[in-house]
């Protein structure tokens, strides 16, 4: 009878621990891709998915779990909600691979099959759902969560990917440092938990919600060390300013040094791609940490400009040169002899990079209506320039500087080479 007990409560255990791994893939990966780029819709859509399939699986445990028979049928009809939620997401985020819009550009034309594979695992949670739905089923089989949390996981690996691309980036040893940091801090934690249960009290009800939250606070401490370490400084260090500023720093530089992509030299990279990381650069310019992950910080031109300026090379110091290099193009762009504004044709370059991004006016935004300074640029873009017309005018600007940029380059590496 012992022996029957104890085999039980292996198997139980065991059980939990398939699911409560599910659950950690699953909340970490819905943090991770949000942690990416708080400012991009797509990766909260996807993010989305995945939390929402992760408080599925939480509710499925709770509910085995539950201490009344009431609390159990409530947790199990929210199971079928959160499990049936990440396909609204995942549609939602569809939309931004539709064919027109950049992510099926020429770019990517490299990533077709991984986008195919995504398709494939949309038919796939089609085929789930409708498991779902049929009558009598009270819970979702252990073995369709598996499914539904390949489907998603393999659809987040294809965003991550197209994100990474779309801004330049390396995204391998990010997301690998990322999942081994979460994990293993969950281990750590988890793990005593689990030895609790089996060889003292038990499976039970307070046992599974503390295993779950310890998971929950592992990951997000993890995934969101960033803004966690910024607030422990700022009480640890409130009398030194220097030393925050230091360690947030290095914070950055070790960030980007992982989401850096070395393969090939931005000189290497063809006409269309080098355009492509200018106007992303061009958009990153208020963003000294966002910028710093650019391939363009490693110009030969930015290593030289450094040197001359007897300034240590570093990450951080390599992004705000390209800044400089970048307002100083955008400069280039104006009609020389014709005052600091104005609105003909040969002002349309110019005004679409340096206003929005060298000054940061946001034209379009209500709260650019306090700018005095510049009423009347404002006043202009406002009502003689549509936003998509600003866009294309951006794009065209951006492909000049980008050819800027390009030719200083190699006027500096000529003397080299002869």
């Amino acid at each position: 009878m012992a022996g029957s007990s104890a085999y039980n409560l292996f198997m139980s255990l065991s059980s939990l621990i398939w699911q409560t791994l599910l659950f950690f893939l699953a909340f970490w990966f819905g943090c991770y891709l949000i942690a990416r780029d708080t400012g991009r819709l797509q990766l909260w859509l996807a993010g989305g998915g995945m939390l929402t399939f992760a408080a599925g699986i939480v509710a499925t445990l709770l509910g085995t779990f539950a201490p009344s028979a009431s609390l159990a049928v409530t947790l199990y009809r929210l199971q079928r909600l959160f499990v049936l939620l990440p396909a609204l997401f995942w549609l939602a985020a569809m939309v931004w691979l539709i064919p027109n819009r950049e992510a099926w550009e020429e770019r990517y034309g490299r990533q077709q099959l991984l986008l195919g594979i995504s398709l494939g695992c949309i038919l796939a949670y089609g085929i789930a759902i409708g498991f779902i739905i049929i009558p009598g089923t009270q819970t979702v089989p252990a073995w369709l969560a598996t499914l539904i949390g390949l489907d998603l996981f393999i659809f987040g690996l294809v965003i991550t990917q197209l994100d990474a691309s779309d801004k330049g980036e390396a995204w391998v040893y990010h997301f690998l440092r990322a999942l081994d940091y979460s994990f293993f801090t969950a281990l750590i934690f988890g793990a005593q938990i689990i030895l609790v249960m089996y060889f003292w009290i038990g499976l039970n009800f307070p046992l599974v919600v503390l295993l779950l939250t310890s998971v929950v606070a592992s990951v997000l401490i993890q995934t969101f060390s960033d803004p966690v370490q910024s607030l422990i400084d700022r009480i640890a260090f409130i009398n030194a300013p220097t030393l925050r500023q230091s360690r947030a720093t290095q914070r950055v530089e070790d960030d980007v040094a992982q989401r850096l992509e070395m393969a090939q030299g931005p000189l290497d990279l063809p006409s269309a791609e080098f355009e492509r990381l200018t106007r992303r650069a061009l958009s990153q310019m208020g963003n000294l940490p966002k910028l710093a992950s650019n391939p363009l910080t490693r110009l030969p031109l930015v290593s030289s400009r450094l040197s001359q300026n007897g300034q240590a090379d570093g990450t951080l110091a390599r992004a705000a040169e390209l800044k400089t290099l970048l307002t100083e193009s955008i400069a280039k762009l104006r009609p020389r002899d014709a005052g600091e504004f104005g609105t003909t044709d040969a002002w349309r370059h110019y005004n679409a990079l340096y206003f929005p991004y060298v000054v940061g006016l946001r034209p379009y935004s209500r709260r650019a209506f306090d700018e005095e300074e510049y009423k009347e640029v404002l006043d202009w873009f406002r009502s003689q320039v549509p936003e998509r017309t600003l866009y294309n005018w951006q794009t065209a600007a951006a492909r000049l500087v980008a050819r800027d940029l390009r030719e200083r380059s190699r006027q500096l590496a000529q003397p080299i080479s002869s």
